[in-house]
């Protein structure tokens, strides 16, 4: 059995692990109230601009635009790779790389190679240590997002697709659903899929459906509103990965705090246990000495 001593200083040293645990959850909430706030206002932008664009395509031919003509023959495909730069939020980005992983090695089977450009440091390490090509990474930037980041991100991407570099681009984030749900998603960035090309994919919805006049010619605007399609896209994911990592580090540290208050109070039982087989003892010592000198 140990000593009093020991598990007095475990009992100290699991009560300072939970002031350390209940502090990261405090400043994960703060800073969750600011990053669900901007994700929530930003995406009915971000689906909107996706529907007027999705219907603007089809007003024009595939090769109207180098972003919306598909390519031939697929060599290379593009992976966009947001993850947090932090640990201790779970399996949150264990999940992303996963679904990263997988759809690398579905490519790769397909005959294509796959490259990839990460935003969060736990992504490229995991993307460097699986052997794959990293054609861009930022690192430590998840603290301070902007659009100019996911900009700078997108036009890499854009340039290689127009140059023919990249055959497919596909963004793979961390969605912010609920405090509970932060489910990993990807999406295909370009070519830039139809409404025509999603109907085959999945049952039409019944409902009205919007028609749009535009104002001025369909190519014209698809020259100006496809690269910022890509950048909006590119925003987003930043977001919601944001809000989702506070989230996920919200509920890691909640079960930590918890498990702490469990631990300690097993400790706290054992301490009695344990000084209470000492006073035992020690009882046991007083009373067979005086019986020895009684005797």
């Amino acid at each position: 059995m140990p000593s009093l001593k020991d598990v007095k200083m475990k009992i100290v040293g699991v009560g300072k692990t939970k002031q350390i645990t209940k502090a990261m959850n405090m400043v994960a909430s703060a800073k969750l109230r600011g990053a669900q706030a901007r994700i929530e206002a930003f995406r009915p932008y971000a689906a909107k601009y996706h529907d007027v664009l999705a219907e603007l395509s089809t007003k024009v031919e595939g090769n109207a635009h180098p972003l919306l003509s598909e390519h031939e023959e697929k060599k290379t495909c593009g992976v966009i790779l947001i993850t947090s730069d932090r640990g201790l939020c779970g399996s949150f980005n264990g999940n992303i790389i996963a679904t990263a992983l997988k759809l690398a090695k579905q490519k790769e089977s397909e005959g294509m190679t796959v490259k990839f450009s990460c935003v969060g440091r736990k992504g490229r390490d995991a993307v460097r240590q699986a052997g794959y090509e990293i054609v861009s990474a930022f690192a430590d930037r998840m603290g301070s997002i902007d659009f100019s980041l996911a900009s700078t991100v997108a036009q890499e991407l854009i340039r290689g697709y127009e140059t023919l570099d990249f055959d497919e681009v596909w963004l793979i984030y961390g969605e912010f659903v609920s405090m509970a749900q932060q489910p990993p998603k990807s999406l295909c960035l370009l070519p830039l899929k139809t409404p025509e090309a999603d109907e085959q994919a999945a049952p039409a919805e019944t409902g009205p459906h919007c028609e749009y006049i535009y104002e001025p010619k369909e190519e014209q605007l698809l020259a100006e509103l496809l690269p910022r399609y890509v950048n909006v896209q590119v925003y987003r994911g930043l977001l919601d990965t944001s809000a989702s990592e506070h989230a996920a580090r919200m509920a890691a540290m909640d079960n930590a705090t918890r498990n702490c208050n469990e631990l300690i109070n097993s400790l706290t039982l054992l301490y009695n246990k344990t000084r209470q087989a000492s006073i035992t003892s020690e009882l046991i010592d007083i009373v067979g000495g005086a019986e020895a000198l009684n005797g």
